[in-house]
């Protein structure tokens, strides 16, 4: 950890379609090797391809999906006299959205569907619907942190 200062946030720009800075930190988190217009690319065809699937608007099923799977709690390994427990603590709002978008791009890149665009659409969809793989992380994530509720008290 580092002693002299703490670092700054970068803060991104809004992106060029919705004007949301949300929706460009879920871009640069499914874009690889800085290729940005192809993640662009496959995240705006996929609210156009939710949008023909399920008859509402791609970004609200976006939003409702990412409300759906932010943790609130999480479990923390602390080691304490030789045993390691793991200490049930409460996200941070900005966490809870980086582990959100964290989450849905992997399980996203995990589904068995032909192309990141129908992967992408079906996994929003799903998470939308308190469905899919993301969504289970959370209520495991969820069990977790409720299992090991007896270790609360070790939190600093």
């Amino acid at each position: 950890m580092a002693r002299r200062r703490v670092a700054k946030k970068r803060e991104v720009l809004p992106d060029s379609v919705y004007g949301d800075k949300i929706v460009t930190k879920f871009i640069n988190g499914i874009m690889k090797d800085g290729k940005k217009s192809l993640a662009e690319n496959i995240f705006y065809t996929a609210m156009d391809k939710i949008k023909e699937k399920t008859g509402e608007e791609g970004i609200d099923t976006f939003r409702k999906a990412l409300e759906n799977i932010q943790p609130l709690l999480e479990v923390k390994s602390r080691r304490i006299g030789g045993a390691t427990y793991q200490i049930p603590i409460e996200v941070r709002p900005e966490r809870s959205q980086t582990l959100a978008i964290r989450w849905l791009v992997k399980y996203t890149r995990a589904r068995k569907e032909y192309g990141m665009i129908d992967k992408l659409a079906s996994e929003l969809i799903a998470a939308a619907n308190e469905d899919g793989a993301t969504f289970k992380k959370k209520e495991d994530t969820h069990k977790m942190a409720d299992a090991n509720r007896a270790f609360a008290h070790y939190k600093w």
